[in-house]
């Protein structure tokens, strides 16, 4: 199966930059998109052979997320089950035969930390909720088939000091801060491998995302906030794992993941 994932960072915007030709082209099976930005009703946008799946936040022009599966899924999640951190669409989760597919878009902590605490909040919850989907246990505490979990999104944090281009300056800003790195770290220990690492170990100058100030791109001071983690039972299926860097339109990149199930 094939897997995309993009912030795009507003899709009635994207969709003004070839957005379709580039989903297109990548001729994904699932293909998960964040930071939609959008209401039910605002974006009528449909391919032939896929279903969509939206998650919408409360409030206008923020948030959201999306996926789009050739494959109609078994079951579909739009929450983590927690109300007062579901009030942003920042989820969507599909469950297949063969596994369950999450695309997440996680808070941003925010200038000065301002939103650590909501994050912390979020990031252990999140780890709780594909926890119960592999161990087949869903949201409310009814019994599901337990199964591996894939899961994407952007995720805002860069886990390693590799993952982005001046980590000595960033160290403890929003993305790059003890608390956050930390957090990620222990979505890993519960047992999700980071898929691009698993192929690219040591790789550097690989970003997801740069700041549309200081011509960043042009520069590729960016930053990888952007993954796909798999549960460890997949780790031997992760056929290849991609940055498509060339890829415009958003201050995100497309991010891929091939896996043999």
């Amino acid at each position: 199966m094939r897997f995309i994932s993009w912030n795009v960072n507003g899709l009635r915007a994207v969709l003004k930059k070839d957005f379709e030709d580039i989903f297109a082209a990548m001729d994904a099976d699932v293909f998960a998109l964040q930071e939609t930005k959008c209401q039910e009703g605002q974006v009528d946008l449909q391919f032939p052979g896929y279903t969509s799946y939206w998650s919408y936040a409360e409030k206008k022009g923020y948030s959201g997320t999306a996926v789009f599966s050739k494959q109609e899924p078994l079951r579909e999640l739009h929450a983590l089950g927690v109300p007062h951190l579901d009030l942003e669409g920042r989820v969507v989760a599909l469950e297949f035969p063969q596994l369950w597919f999450v695309c997440v878009y996680t808070p941003n902590a925010q200038n000065e930390l301002a939103r650590i605490d909501h994050r912390l909040e979020w990031d252990e919850a999140f780890r709780d909720f594909c926890k119960g989907l592999e161990e087949g246990v869903l949201p409310d505490g009814s019994a599901s088939d337990p199964k591996p979990v894939v899961m994407c999104g952007d995720f805002n944090v860069a886990h390693q000091e590799i993952d982005l281009k001046n980590p000595g300056p960033n160290r403890g800003n929003a993305g790059f801060s003890d608390e956050e790195r930390g957090s990620f770290q222990k979505l890993l220990d519960a047992g999700f491998v980071d898929t691009f690492r698993v192929l690219h170990p040591a790789a550097t100058g690989r970003y997801s995302w740069w700041s549309y100030r200081f011509n960043a791109r042009a520069n590729n001071a960016g930053w990888r906030i952007d993954y796909f983690l798999v549960s460890e039972a997949l780790r031997e299926s992760v056929v290849a794992a991609d940055i498509y860097d060339n890829v415009y339109g958003s201050d995100h990149c497309p991010v891929g993941l091939d896996l043999d199930v």
